[in-house]
């Protein structure tokens, strides 16, 4: 089914982002934006291309990840919808440290870096919600850090699983999610191989912690799955 043409300036007004921004700034940003449509496996960028704006996903799912000559890869970051990538590179006028890959269909929007640059200058609160979302972009990066250090292999995959519980439902006894991604992705993505990914997630099953159907994951106890230390 063919999905209907993109508002761009109606998506950006709603982002966190560029909320509140003056419209005839918004329009200007909008004039630069271009639309990619990727399909799935098809990559949005490689390692080594010229950083000359930021991303925002519109539906679907960016892999950000470094390559490896060995065919493995280290997957950095996984972005979803309403999500942005590829600003630090933007500043730092250096190219993507990283290959971009659409996991499933995807639509992105790039948006340029000038009239980005003009709207820092003119907007301090633009300019201070794309620190707000660097900055927060760090703490994960400097909790990663801390979690492959510190944490075993079970405690990482574990916290995953406790990040897609939704809010309403985080003191709920047993919760049902499903995984957004193939394992071998999330795997990288918590520093595991994915020999491990499976270890760990039949251990979990077979104490009766969780519930493995494909992607699909029952948690039958939040509280316990949360204390074990296995």
């Amino acid at each position: 089914m063919q999905r209907p043409r993109v508002d761009v300036s109606g998506l950006l007004s709603r982002l966190p982002l560029f909320a509140e921004i003056d419209p005839c700034h918004l329009a200007a940003i909008c004039d630069q934006t271009t639309e990619h449509k990727l399909d799935k496996g098809e990559m949005l960028f490689h390692k080594g291309d010229p950083a000359r704006g930021f991303y925002v996903v519109v539906y679907g799912q960016i892999k950000l990840a470094f390559p490896s000559l060995h065919g493995n890869e280290k997957v950095v970051a996984l972005a979803g919808s309403q999500d942005s990538f590829g600003e630090a590179g933007m500043f730092l006028e250096r190219t993507y440290p990283v290959f971009a890959e659409a996991l499933t269909e995807t639509l992105v929007l790039h948006i340029s870096k000038g009239p980005i640059l003009d709207l820092i200058e003119r907007e301090p609160m633009f300019a201070r919600r794309m620190l707000a979302g660097l900055s927060m972009r760090l703490k994960q990066l400097i909790l990663d850090v801390e979690a492959y250090s510190l944490q075993s292999s079970s405690q990482r995959l574990i916290g995953y699983l406790l990040q897609l519980v939704p809010d309403h439902e985080q003191t709920s006894g047993r919760v049902e999610i499903d995984l957004p991604t193939t394992k071998h992705v999330i795997a990288s993505r918590l520093n595991l191989t994915p020999e491990t990914f499976s270890r760990i997630l039949a251990n979990l099953s077979q104490r009766k912690l969780i519930e493995v159907q494909g992607k699909h994951i029952v948690l039958n106890d939040l509280q316990a799955l949360s204390q074990f230390q296995g």
